[in-house]
């Protein structure tokens, strides 16, 4: 499996407040963005996985859903995550 318990806890502990921290936002945007880059790159090699890239295209509306609700809330944790993930140019 790609996303094993390891690796999660590395990206909670990145970008959370600690390698137990699951829900806060940054940790969840970190960890969506980690599964749609790996999801991107699956659809390269496999164009015509209809799932997978209805899969894609959620996960990219959660992202977005929680980097909205980071901008109205706290601006600040909004643009250090942006540039922590590298999301704009």
């Amino acid at each position: 499996m790609y996303l094993d318990q390891a690796k999660k806890q590395e990206i909670f502990g990145q970008y959370g407040k600690s390698n137990t921290d699951t829900g806060s936002a940054e940790s969840q945007i970190a960890l969506f963005s980690y599964r749609i880059s790996h999801l991107t790159e699956h659809l390269k090699k496999n164009r015509k996985d209809y799932t997978t890239a209805r899969a894609l295209t959620q996960l990219v509306g959660k992202r977005r859903a929680l980097l909205n609700y980071l901008y109205d809330r706290d601006i600040n944790r909004y643009r250090a995550i942006i540039k922590a993930l590298g999301l704009r140019k």
